[in-house]
């Protein structure tokens, strides 16, 4: 991997790490606050120093850092957030430049979804810090990649001005690739009783022989996996959740990346996470800023 010193703040479980050290970035140090992420990233990533922290509370220090990830938490700035009245914004971003602005990288990339665009005085601060030249784009699909519908908005600064490139059409895995033949799953009872109206909204229900496209994996869907279902006529009323390793699949984690907690814990974690193929493509363009 190349000498790139890279650092990825409000890292999760690591998926956005994931995809950097696929396209040759190796990840150097690593700030979450969450314990279970970190056991994660700690048994995924031995070579990373993974560091349990608020980041809210920590000085930024006098090392020196090429490149700065930031995967803040999307959670006021959601759609979600706006119905139940909490948009407001926080203070993530806040931290997020402070660090930023003292350490002032080669280059820093913020991921987060669209409805940060509704913030001006978030997105004026990240992307006007004098020295930079900054790229946005909005929204990058991850079914681009993936069979999931997961738009997101990412913001590029570099010192010297460079042409990013907008990711390049692959083969998009399809549903039916995602499916595991024995998957390790419980049967709520919240799924007969969705499917029968009584609740206020009917399942998302994903065919992987009509080669649909899944909804958004959510964080809280271990709170209620009655809320996105696959076809699989081998079940009761034709129906299921998805598992973990299949939720992980669908954000593009590969099967070798093991998720060292409870099945709720993984469930959040990939929820809360960059789609791997994201951050690869990320990286490749980092790459080739770096290689001119």
């Amino acid at each position: 991997m190349i000498n790139i010193q890279t650092e990825s703040y409000f890292s999760g479980a690591g998926l956005m790490n994931i995809g950097i050290e696929q396209a040759g970035i190796k990840i150097n140090r690593s700030y979450e606050i969450d314990p279970a992420c970190c056991k994660v990233q700690q048994k995924n990533f031995p070579g990373t120093e993974v560091i349990k922290i608020d980041i809210s509370q920590k000085l930024v220090g006098e090392r020196d850092t090429d490149v700065m990830l930031f995967t803040y938490p999307c959670t006021k700035y959601s759609t979600i957030a706006d119905i139940h009245g909490t948009r407001t914004g926080d203070e993530y971003f806040l931290h997020a430049f402070r660090h930023m602005a003292i350490k002032q990288p080669e280059i820093f990339v913020i991921e987060n979804v669209p409805g940060m665009k509704a913030f001006p005085v978030v997105m004026e601060a990240m992307t006007k810090l004098p020295g930079y030249y900054v790229t946005t784009f909005c929204p990058i699909k991850a079914e681009t990649w993936l069979p999931q519908r997961r738009d997101r908005l990412i913001i590029i600064g570099s010192k010297k001005h460079f042409s990013f490139r907008e990711p390049s059409q692959d083969r998009r895995v399809k549903l039916s690739d995602i499916i595991e033949d024995n998957p390790r799953i419980t049967l709520p009872s919240a799924i007969r009783e969705r499917m029968n109206g009584m609740y206020r909204d009917l399942p998302i229900i994903s065919d992987p022989e009509r080669d649909d496209i899944a909804p958004t994996a959510v964080a809280h869907y271990a709170k209620d996996k009655s809320t996105r279902l696959l076809r699989d006529k081998r079940y009761p009323m034709g129906v299921r959740p998805y598992s973990v390793r299949e939720f992980a699949r669908l954000q593009g984690v590969p099967d070798w990346f093991q998720f060292d907690c409870s099945d709720t814990d993984a469930y959040k974690a990939i929820g809360n996470g960059v789609a791997v193929p994201v951050g690869r493509w990320i990286g490749t363009e980092i790459m080739r800023y770096f290689s001119k």
